[in-house]
């Protein structure tokens, strides 16, 4: 008896210590579920019913390891993966490098401002361009919140947002439950002309973030530092359990999205807009809903916003040893967005579209991450095993072939 009593506190120990680990994945994972996946979402499920449901759980199997290494990455070399890359370009390569990483932050932050704004319109009616600037504006004030209190307030804020994002978007779920068959059938990979493999793109542009990768070792080495060997160890198991656990929701929650549409606005006329889907939902499961999705959608823009700029900083001083003023940097990927949104660019087009950019830039932040850690001179110990390097190169080929499809369907019309 008194050695489990004493056995107990120790274990409680040991599994709140477990707990005070976990952390920077959730925030990376917040990128999973931004703007940009509700629009690539809500059109897949609206357009094709539950045809790409298996887009979602390959990407999101994807997004698990992908995140991983990154994580492996900080911790082991104590290097973000843009200061890793740094240490081997050159300066011509290095700027090139860093003028393509800014295009992704300039989409990322189009998908994000446009929709905290399309939230802000369908709760309070504001004008699209005033709800993008508050939507820049509060973004600042959560990236103040990691200057000046840390990394731990930072993840505390954005966990949270994260817990409504998922409140928001999969409570409709259980007001009309989704068809099993439906799903079931919507697992076997395949496509439905040319549209579908548009969507596809999208989704997985949306779902595997090149911003998230780059954030993600910064993250860990901010918080861990560069442990000894036994420590990382440890380390590196809690952070499979954060990697897990953070895409676990942020795969229920992108599902949770198709599964919506597949189930409510299929077939219905307007609805693969976020404006059209949420006006759908009011109409086929009530005001509630709708409000919670609504919830939903502005604390996603929130949310990822803050971290879509708080990545692009890490990606210039990485990169570019370069750092500007966080309020300079919250305006040159702002800036865009405004423009797209006082221009009156259709919003939900805007935001597949920018998706589509993303997924062009995901092999420049997956091939590298691959490459550095199957490096034993770099990794030592940790260095990958083969089986995690082919399965990561198979995750990185099928994304780039899927672009080349991309980019002939654009061509050819």
């Amino acid at each position: 008896m008194a050695v489990a009593e004493a056995a107990r506190p120790r274990g409680v120990a040991r599994l709140r210590a477990g707990w005070a680990l976990l952390g920077p994945a959730f925030v990376a994972s917040v990128a999973y579920v931004d703007p940009g996946n509700v629009a690539a979402n809500v059109s897949a499920g609206a357009r094709f019913g539950y045809l790409l449901v298996w887009v979602i759980v390959a990407a999101n199997l994807m997004a698990v390891l992908v995140q991983y290494l990154s994580a492996k990455l900080g911790l082991v070399t104590g290097q973000s993966l843009p200061e890793a890359l740094r240490d081997r370009l050159s300066r011509g390569a290095r700027l090139g490098y860093w003028a393509q990483a800014e295009i992704v932050a300039i989409a990322t932050d189009l998908a994000e401002v446009v929709g905290g704004a399309i939230a802000l319109n369908l709760l309070f009616g504001l004008p699209l361009v005033v709800g993008g600037l508050i939507t820049g504006l509060v973004s600042l004030v959560l990236l103040a919140v990691q200057d000046r209190g840390g990394q731990r307030p930072f993840e505390r804020v954005v966990t949270g947002l994260l817990v409504v994002i998922a409140v928001g978007f999969l409570a409709s779920l259980f007001v009309e439950s989704p068809s099993a068959a439906g799903i079931a059938n919507g697992l076997i990979p395949r496509f439905s002309g040319g549209d579908s493999v548009l969507i596809a793109a999208a989704m997985l542009g949306a779902t595997v973030m090149p911003h998230a990768v780059y954030l993600h070792s910064g993250l860990v080495r901010d918080r861990h530092g560069t442990p000894e060997p036994e420590g990382r160890r440890r380390l590196l198991r809690a952070t499979r359990y954060d990697v897990g656990f953070a895409m676990l929701l942020a795969g229920a929650v992108n599902l949770g999205m198709l599964l919506v549409a597949a189930t409510n606005l299929q077939g219905q006329q307007g609805v693969d807009s976020i404006e059209g889907a949420h006006g759908a939902v009011a109409a086929a499961l009530g005001p509630g809903v709708a409000l919670l999705f609504a919830i939903g959608l502005l604390a996603s823009g929130l949310a990822s916003t803050s971290v879509g700029a708080y990545a692009g900083a890490m990606i210039m001083q990485g990169l570019l040893r370069k750092r500007i003023p966080i309020v300079a940097r919250r305006l040159i990927t702002l800036a865009p967005a405004i423009v797209v949104l006082a221009l009156g660019a259709d919003p939900s087009a805007a935001l597949v579209v920018s998706q589509v950019v993303l997924s062009f830039g995901i092999p420049f932040a997956l091939v590298p991450l691959i490459r550095l850690t199957a490096d034993r001179g770099l990794m030592g110990a940790d260095v990958n095993r083969r089986t995690t390097t082919v399965f990561a190169a198979a995750v990185a080929g099928v994304i780039i072939l899927l672009n080349v499809v991309l980019i002939a369907l654009t061509f050819t019309g």
